[in-house]
């Protein structure tokens, strides 16, 4: 449920927590590639952000900035992490337009936000997060803020995406149908803490947790 903490965790693995606001605890860790991320210095962190991990947010208007035209703003993590010349990482943007199923990328590249649709626009963030081809890639609950047809084609994509490039996808929701659809396992979160986690199959099947049995009951269609 909202406030259970699922967002928090994806911002602390990408080290993006407000620190006049955040207070973690000293013995956290959260291990990648065999380094701890919360005492990981700043350049390490600015290294793997965008390259090794990305995310995708629940709102890809407020993501995109609205004065940047697609192009450049796919373009930048390309620049910045891969070296690419601006020719360079524009011909791959347009590459990743067409991969993510964006109509007429080569015009495409040249829109400002506010010209696509809302699938559209998630589309392009998704376009933004594998660029680098990332190995893990945090999805905030991605399809909030899209019609039914829309979240299932963006579920899909990402699917492919995790499969064509054998990227790990950390996938944040509330909704267990669509972690069920989408995800090989779960953890459930209750109030800030792991009420239980396994295979998808095994905690919707026999759920040991009361609150997990209470979201069973609140997603129709769910046995």
């Amino acid at each position: 449920e909202s406030g259970s903490g699922k967002t928090t965790i994806g911002r602390a693995i990408m080290g993006l927590l407000p620190p006049e606001s955040a207070i973690v605890s000293p013995e956290s860790k959260i291990i990648y590639a065999g380094k701890n991320l919360l005492t990981a210095d700043a350049a390490h962190l600015r290294a793997i952000r965008g390259k090794s991990i990305s995310m995708i947010f629940q709102e890809p208007m407020s993501s995109l900035n609205p004065v940047i035209c697609i192009g450049d703003q796919i373009a930048e993590s390309l620049t910045v992490h891969l070296g690419l010349s601006r020719k360079q990482a524009w011909t791959r943007a347009r590459e990743l337009l067409q991969e993510v199923g964006i109509p007429e990328p080569e015009r495409r590249l040249k829109s400002y936000p506010h010209e696509l649709s809302g699938g559209q626009q998630q589309r392009v963030m998704i376009a933004i997060a594998i660029a680098c081809e990332p190995k893990l890639l945090i999805a905030d609950e991605p399809t909030t803020a899209l019609d039914v047809t829309v979240q299932a084609e963006i579920l899909r994509l990402l699917i492919s995406l995790s499969e064509q490039r054998q990227m790990s996808v950390l996938f944040v929701s509330h909704d267990l149908g669509v972690i069920r659809y989408v995800c090989d396992r779960v953890t459930v979160i209750y109030g800030g803490h792991v009420a239980e986690t396994g295979r998808v199959e095994d905690v919707i099947g026999r759920p040991r947790h009361r609150y997990t049995t209470e979201l069973l009951a609140a997603n129709p269609g769910m046995p």
